[in-house]
């Protein structure tokens, strides 16, 4: 790091602050800190940051559409436990299990981060689970508004905090890997589901494809799941070069939106770190996330000429 992300700090003060001081003590004094610059700012400060921070802007979703949304999505997937989760997440949930930065998400105070991806999450949550019921599989769905720091792109529809819908299974692999292969095709299939609850509710999909991508290790079992799907959806095999699936294998769900182009809605996959965190090879954890947000903004049905007529005359 270098000396000015320091703020001028002498080498051995940023050492006691980044390792050598009590986790306790660090967070007494950062809250300090803190308390003294709230203390100096006014009402006329806060309401400038909130017209432009990026991160404080209301979401561009209107909510009734979000919420008909969620509850579609809740009803594709009733066989999976839905939970909801904190707003909140220990620190370093995501940079330790993945290879991402901390720099990418919101570090809080208290030893937390501000929830980025609700996947690492619910992979804690299923390993503490598996310790009350190692023989169980576990299957479990959530929403979560996430905030995420790294830029994004100036567009509509865009924005430093989203909604995603996340799924997640965990259990122990079983022969010829059909747990990975089962819960793999349960995720797939639950999206796929869903897409048709919601075009019973007005809203419009294209055409949709699934794409099934392994390294080579795992290309026999992307095969299976791509063979099983093929009577269901367009299917694509091809290879993964991406690091952030750990245990080798992912998918990525196509959806043609309104303006015809390819939207990935959807992406899962298989990762290790339910292996890690319970020191058990055997254990085997999917997860999947569906951009919820995008479904109101890209896949909602256009208003006829009379909803539009109506809607004029009452504004």
């Amino acid at each position: 790091m270098s000396r000015w992300q320091r703020a001028g700090l002498p080498d051995e003060v940023f050492e006691s602050l980044a390792r050598g001081l009590p986790g306790s003590s660090l967070q007494s004094l950062l809250l300090e800190v803190l308390r003294a610059r709230a203390r100096a700012r006014s009402p006329v400060d806060v309401l400038a940051q909130y017209r432009r921070d990026r991160f404080t802007c209301p979401s561009p979703v209107d909510l009734r559409a979000a919420i008909e949304v969620d509850r579609l999505l809740l009803a594709a997937t009733s066989d999976f436990d839905a939970i909801e989760l904190s707003p909140v997440a220990p620190l370093g949930v995501t940079s330790t299990m993945a290879p991402t930065d901390q720099h990418r998400v919101l570090s809080a105070l208290r030893g937390t981060e501000v929830a980025s991806d609700p996947t690492n999450v619910l992979a804690l949550e299923c390993a503490c689970r598996m310790r009350q019921a190692p023989r169980d599989d576990i299957h479990l769905a959530t929403f979560q508004r996430l905030v995420r720091a790294q830029e994004v792109p100036k567009l509509p529809g865009f924005s430093q905090h989203f909604r995603l819908f996340a799924l997640a299974s965990g259990g122990v692999e079983r022969r010829d890997h059909a747990a990975t292969v089962e819960h793999l095709l349960r995720h797939v299939r639950a999206l796929l589901r869903a897409i048709k609850l919601l075009e019973g509710a007005g809203y419009r999909f294209g055409a949709r494809r699934v794409e099934v991508l392994a390294v080579a290790a795992k290309a026999a079992l992307a095969d299976r799941v791509a063979g099983e799907l093929r009577d269901e959806v367009a299917v694509d095999r091809g290879p993964l070069d991406h690091p952030y699936y750990s245990g080798g294998l992912r998918y990525r769900l196509w959806v043609e939106a309104r303006d015809g182009a390819a939207t990935p809605l959807g992406d899962g996959g298989a990762f290790d770190w339910l292996a890690t965190l319970l020191s058990n090879r055997r254990a085997v954890f999917v997860a999947s996330g569906l951009g919820s947000q995008l479904i109101p903004l890209q896949f909602r049905a256009r208003a006829d000429a009379g909803e539009r007529a109506l809607a004029t005359e009452g504004a």
